[in-house]
């Protein structure tokens, strides 16, 4: 039963990944040929990508380096930080950062007190600033783990022979970065090539304009269906080759034997080491908690004086979020059993699972606009189309936290329960579900978060009476109601990691594991 139930998944999400860009194809032909915007949305949606990506990596290394080799209070709490950014919605870490960096924020109120010109978050260096916001932590919480899976012998024999910080660093770290920096640089970079929320907000005009931005032209404005549908046909083959790239460059995580002693770095006594790491950690905390600090200060005086639209949105957000959740678990986990007990298919349909990652919203909500609206106004059914949109593209996300968890299952109980007679509903009563309830817990919790916070597809599709809490925060700070988008932006992003602590909670509540 649950081997049908996961061919049944694999061929849904192939269907909604490669079925909307074949629709795409289709309504791609007649006249419609790339223009010089169009070529220009290509290369600013490249060149931001590459230089959000250097950036974000180069700035988490020196991070990720200091935490590796410090110990101090608040440590933990600073790590579990670095994971916020990721389910943080979009459009309300944009307002974050308009009120550090923005015309009226901190920053340009300081360069004015000393008679300073004032810096302008708009344009290309917003877009870059925001995608390393976004990014910075993840990557330096990827190359943190390298760090870890550095023994702590070898750092010891290394303080023996009396290396120094810079010996250290070329015989013992520089080859682990070499190994894992890659992956994280082509992953940080399709992440920002399908970004939307932040270029929508903070792109500051035509010559800032993403393909994603363009798609959502063509359709919202121009109703331009086969510009629309060329354009989606070139971020799918932009994100198809990140994520070939990507994949090409991934190595299989080899674990050095170790005795799992603490990791005591002499060589990073010394004052100028001390310094050095003490000023890395102090600006990216800051740089990480300051936006996320004013979101909240800003909103609380407004947040009792909401209008009613915005709590009306915020119902609906929780209902689209819940239900992306529940059809995250829904087709995740016969996905995944499937992937693990069909030994000759199993990669092809873990692979159908992936094909999210080169698949943009905007790509997937142009071939559903195009499907259904000779027939249906995609207004009508724009939540649950933005639901089912969200959870496709979490799928890679809660697979990457159920497979290993049920591989551990199978590889502990899989052949005992065989004997025993212990299959079908049984197994997963008894057996399985008790064991892989904190990682369904959590891919339940990170897909309701990261589903609040789409402004991708419901953009394409609702109505001014159907608009989700994001998508009411983005007016509010289009008009310039600052005050009441401040409000919004607390009120999602309470909601958001709300929603996130009470699946991830509930899941390891008592658990087996």
């Amino acid at each position: 039963m649950l081997r049908v139930a996961g061919f049944t998944a694999a061929g849904l999400l192939a269907l909604l990944t490669l079925g909307t860009l074949v629709v795409v194809a289709l309504h791609a032909g007649g006249t419609a040929r790339l223009i010089v915007s169009d070529w220009a949305a290509i290369r600013f949606t490249l060149t931001q990508a590459v230089v959000s990506a250097v950036l974000s990596v180069g700035i988490a290394i020196p991070m990720a380096r200091a935490l590796s080799r410090r110990q101090f209070v608040g440590r933990g709490l600073l790590i579990t930080l670095l994971g916020a950014p990721f389910i943080l919605p979009v459009i309300v870490a944009v307002l974050g950062l308009l009120a550090v960096f923005g015309r009226t924020g901190i920053l340009n109120q300081f360069l004015g007190f000393w008679g300073a010109a004032p810096i302008s978050i708009y344009g290309f260096s917003g877009v870059v600033l925001a995608h390393v916001f976004f990014n910075l932590p993840l990557a330096t919480r990827l190359i943190l783990q390298g760090w870890g899976r550095v023994p702590a012998e070898r750092f010891r024999l290394a303080a023996q022979l009396g290396m120094g910080s810079s010996a250290i660093f070329r015989h013992l770290e520089w080859p682990m970065l070499r190994t894992v920096v890659p992956g994280i640089l082509v992953t940080v970079f399709l992440l920002c090539l399908t970004s939307f929320a932040v270029a929508l907000t903070l792109g500051g005009g035509p010559k800032a304009t993403t393909v994603e931005l363009a798609i959502y032209q063509a359709l919202r404005f121009d109703f331009d269906l086969p510009k629309a549908a060329l354009l989606a046909m070139a971020q799918f083959g932009l994100c198809a080759i990140a994520a070939f790239v990507a994949w090409s460059v991934a190595r299989p995580e080899v674990r050095d034997i170790a005795l799992d002693r603490p990791v005591d770095r002499w060589d990073s006594a010394a004052l100028s080491a001390r310094l050095g790491d003490f000023l890395v950690l102090s600006l990216g905390a800051a740089f990480l908690i300051l936006p996320l600090a004013m979101i909240s200060l800003n909103g609380l005086p407004h947040l009792l004086d909401l209008p009613q639209s915005v709590f009306s949105a915020a119902i609906r957000s929780v209902i689209v979020a819940l239900s992306a959740a529940g059809l995250t678990v829904f087709l995740g986990l016969p996905l995944a059993f499937t992937i693990i007990r069909s030994r000759r298919v199993g990669g092809l349909i873990e692979a159908s699972a992936y094909l999210a990652l080169a698949a943009s919203p905007m790509v997937m909500g142009t071939g559903l606009f195009l499907l259904l609206f000779a027939w249906i106004n995609p207004a009508e059914i724009a939540l649950p189309l933005t639901a089912l949109v969200n959870a496709t593209l979490s799928l890679p996300f809660c697979l990457r936290a159920i497979l290993p968890a049920i591989r551990t299952v199978e590889g502990r109980y899989g052949r005992l329960a065989q004997s025993m007679g212990v299959t079908g509903f049984g197994y997963f009563r008894l057996i399985l579900w008790p064991n892989i309830r904190p990682a369904v817990g959590f891919s339940a919790g990170l897909t309701a978060a990261l589903s609040m916070g789409d402004l991708g597809v419901v953009a394409l599709f609702a109505d001014p009476d159907q608009a989700t809490l994001p998508l009411v925060l983005y007016r509010l700070m289009s008009a310039y109601k600052i005050g009441a988008a401040s409000g919004a932006g607390l009120l999602l992003l309470g909601l958001s990691l709300g929603l996130f602590w009470i699946f991830d909670r509930g899941g390891r509540l008592n658990a087996a594991t």
